[in-house]
């Protein structure tokens, strides 16, 4: 269970704070939804408590797991990209990793976009998961280590400067 002031991540949305906890009534039915404010676009989320786990709403990631994950951005040597595979296909692949949420599986979306715009343009649709991942990811590390979320940017964009140019 959560407590208003904890910093927690909204799968999709990135990095929030609940606000409170309220109890409202839908449908005839009387429920506790966590009302969570997400910071990096002002609006509030209402996460249903007893759901709440199937959101995938989170506390923030650890400052081991934020230097781990940049580490692992860093390292893209061995990575692989399916670069023949159908757009769509990845796309809807990379929409479902978004929405589980973690650090890890977001980053690794991120790393794998970055690459794949290396190799190929990327599709329009592409083009908008490489932007969020980046600002899920970006946003959860800048939290974490404290320090502004552009400084985050270019770090991660540096891994990469010699494959093409920066992405905000």
């Amino acid at each position: 269970m959560f407590t208003p002031g904890q910093t927690v991540v909204y799968p999709a949305q990135g990095v929030g704070v609940i606000e409170r906890i309220e109890t409202q009534e839908l449908a005839g039915v009387q429920a506790e939804f966590y009302i969570v404010h997400i910071l990096c676009n002002d609006i509030n989320v209402l996460v249903p408590v007893k759901n709440a786990p199937n959101t995938g709403l989170r506390p923030l990631s650890s400052k081991n797991d934020a230097k781990r994950t940049l580490e692992e951005l860093k390292d893209y040597q061995n990575t692989h990209v399916h670069a023949g595979q159908n757009w769509n296909r990845r796309q809807r692949e990379y929409t479902e990793r978004l929405k589980a949420g973690t650090l890890d599986t977001v980053s690794s979306v991120l790393k794998e976009l970055i690459l794949l715009g290396a190799q190929k343009e990327l599709s329009f649709g592409e083009k908008r998961l490489l932007e969020q991942s980046m600002a899920l990811v970006s946003g959860e590390l800048s939290y974490i280590l404290e320090k502004p979320e552009k400084e985050i940017k270019e770090i991660i964009n540096s891994f990469y400067i010699d494959l093409f140019p920066a992405v905000d």
